[in-house]
């Protein structure tokens, strides 16, 4: 039976799927506990059974799916501690419902997908309390605008008439917590509530979270194959693999002391800003690649010899302004205008990765659908340099664009969406060579094997479909389509951000060798600054359009200047108990406003900030006659 101080006490729980080719096991006689008022992580990779332990917990399981064996056993607080065993409980009895909602409550992932896109924000969190404690009309109004306050919206009031496409990520996060905490539950299940958000507003939530626990004393049950989260966030640690326990205990005795492999293993392959020079990530399951394939010998007798200090890509003022038209009958008479990117400038060397990082919104896929040509700049200047000869991007036109396009090749963020589900593996990767008419269908046939071995895929597979691939394997389909034209440049649009930590440690490792194999340069576009500390060697960090830090990444890390970059550094979760996240940095969510920050950073508008070399090729944005500047700027002025 559970002990007195057990919120939840989950024990040998079994969880099995009615699949047509039989019985899967998904959940294997895993065991532990929540305390009061406690925060307790489950931790694991994709398929690791979390996230039905939290569907097994609230009732909500697939009907394809049962409990085939275990107890959840929870400590009703407000029946008197009465022991229910949730376990044993139709999922579609009053019992259930009333714990489902009112004592047990969740967050899932994707806010989007939490809320109804047709009902006001108000309606959908009052909703909730009309079902569980029968409040309506301005009563229940009045708790909602309370608990909007309470989750940070900064005009409650206003709030309750909002749909949720009128809202950011972060407040549409914000708006799910308040609609499961409504309630006052005493367990809230967690399940990836900040892997869809930028670092900054993940630091956000994961305060809120800590602050709202402290103030209404509710349990947390955290879901999350973040480790940074987990050093950051939770007391006690379940470690989770193919639905079993691997390992659980104490946070502090799994981060300083882990004893299974699995848990070292996951240890090793998350990105950490400590690494040492030339130390590789280590993922669970390595990529076995072929170094010696005709493939790569013919791109290295074709590199191009121009010198190597002339810069491949150089991106010179560029502008562009995006016009957004409103619907009703003055439409043509009212539309706002939004500054995408405001006069950004970056040279690439060749062999060089450039990282470009920043919040959702900032700019950095509008630049990279400028470099690519997917849209037009409306002013600025991109050039490319090869074989000695220079391009003007923005000046190609019809054939002459087409033949340019081979040179720069993209990776997408969704390995999911990003292939064609109805094309196999040998059509995805032919299908560059067969619109630029290179080679005939055996030398097609034979570059696809070349490039599956290169990826370190099956060629065996090449007749099968996306869906038969898991994510990691996808986006290496997609690195290998991007090769197929053995291009100079590719732009990795935030290509591991949808992965687990292990699966993204296989794909940085591979886009590093395949840098040093094949003489690559990148372009690597994301929010996360671990993960870009990993794989890039200078870093451009961007803010509201601009560009308002540009470094090499030791001294980016060492000493960073401009306010942004301090509030993105302090909002990155390590997975390391003596280096906690600095939750006062982050300017209580300002540190993307530029009027937030101080002087000479921002000015009264009547000079203009520009980026100014401080030495050693550190560049900062900032006015130097709006004030005081640190120690080192002024020498570099």
């Amino acid at each position: 039976m559970a002990g007195v101080q057990e919120l939840l006490s989950v024990e040998d729980l079994e969880v099995g799927f009615r699949l047509p080719e039989g019985q899967l096991r998904a959940v294997r006689g895993i065991s532990f506990r929540v305390r009061p008022g406690s925060t307790v992580a489950l931790v694991g990779e994709s398929g690791s059974g979390k996230s039905v332990v939290s569907q097994a917990i609230l009732g909500i399981l697939p009907k394809s799916a049962r409990i085939t064996g275990g107890r959840i056993l929870f400590a009703d607080p407000q029946e008197q501690g009465q022991v229910v065993d949730i376990a044993a409980l139709d999922r579609n009895s009053r019992a259930m419902r009333k714990l489902r909602g009112a004592r047990l409550s969740i967050v899932f992932q994707e806010p989007m997908t939490s809320l109804s896109p047709v009902h006001t924000i108000g309606n959908q969190i009052g909703e909730a309390l009309e079902l569980h404690r029968n409040i309506h009309g301005r009563q229940a109004d009045e708790l909602v605008e309370e608990m909007l306050g309470l989750v940070g919206f900064p005009d409650p009031k206003r709030a309750l008439r909002t749909y949720p496409f009128e809202l950011s990520g972060g407040l549409r996060q914000r708006a799910v917590i308040a609609m499961a905490l409504i309630c006052r539950p005493a367990l809230l299940i967690a399940d990836e509530p900040t892997t869809a958000l930028d670092v900054t507003i993940q630091a956000q939530i994961l305060k809120l979270l800590k602050d709202l626990q402290a103030e209404l004393g509710m349990a947390i049950l955290l879901i999350t194959h973040d480790l940074g989260v987990v050093a950051n966030m939770a007391e006690e640690v379940v470690v989770m693999y193919r639905g079993r326990v691997m390992e659980r205990g104490p946070v502090e005795d799994i981060f300083r002391d882990p004893r299974h492999p699995y848990l070292k293993a996951l240890l090793h392959a998350v990105p950490r800003f400590d690494m040492a020079p030339g130390e590789r990530l280590v993922p669970l399951r390595e990529i076995q690649t072929d170094s010696d394939s005709e493939l790569l010998r013919h791109w290295k007798a074709q590199q191009d010899d121009s010198p190597a200090e002339a810069p491949l890509l150089e991106v010179e003022d560029l502008h562009k302004e995006f016009v957004i038209r409103k619907s009703g009958w003055s439409a043509a008479k009212s539309a706002d205008r939004v500054l995408a990117v405001d006069g950004v400038s970056f040279a690439i060397r060749r062999g060089e990765c450039l990282g470009l990082v920043g919040e959702s919104g900032c700019g950095k896929t509008t630049v990279s659908k400028m470099i690519m040509r997917a849209l037009t700049p409306d002013s600025g200047r991109i050039l490319f340099r090869e074989g000695g000869r220079e391009t003007d991007v923005l000046a190609l036109e019809g054939s002459a664009l087409i033949d340019f396009r081979k040179r720069m090749q993209f990776v997408f963020q969704d390995p999911y969406s990003s292939l064609n589900p109805r094309m196999t593996v040998f059509e995805i990767l032919s299908e560059p060579l067969v619109i630029h008419g290179i080679g005939d269908d055996s030398s097609r046939a034979e570059l696809a094997k070349e490039l599956m071995r290169l990826v370190g895929l099956d060629v065996r597979h090449l007749k099968r479909y996306p869906h038969s691939f898991s994510g990691g394997q996808r986006q290496r389909i997609g690195i290998a389509r991007a090769l197929a034209l053995r291009p100079e440049l590719l732009i990795c649009d935030e290509p591991v951000s949808a992965l687990d930590v292990s699966i993204q440690a296989q794909i940085l490792n591979l886009l590093r060798d395949l840098r040093d194999e094949l003489g690559l340069t990148y372009l690597f576009i994301s929010h996360n600054l671990a993960v870009v500390d990993y794989i890039a060697d200078r870093i451009a960090v961007m803010c509201r359009g601009r560009l308002v830090e540009l470094a090499p990444k030791q001294l980016l890390f060492k000493e960073p200047i401009h306010p942004y970059t301090q509030a993105l550094l302090a909002a990155v979760p390590e997975p390391n108990l003596a280096h906690p996240l600095d939750l006062t940095a982050l300017m209580e969510g300002r540190a993307s406003e530029p009027a937030a920050w101080p002087a000479p950073f921002t000015t009264d508008g009547r000079t203009r900030p520009r980026l100014i070399d401080v030495g050693e090729g550190h560049y900062v944005r900032f006015d130097p006659e709006a004030g005081a500047l640190e120690s080192r700027m002024r020498r570099a002025i």
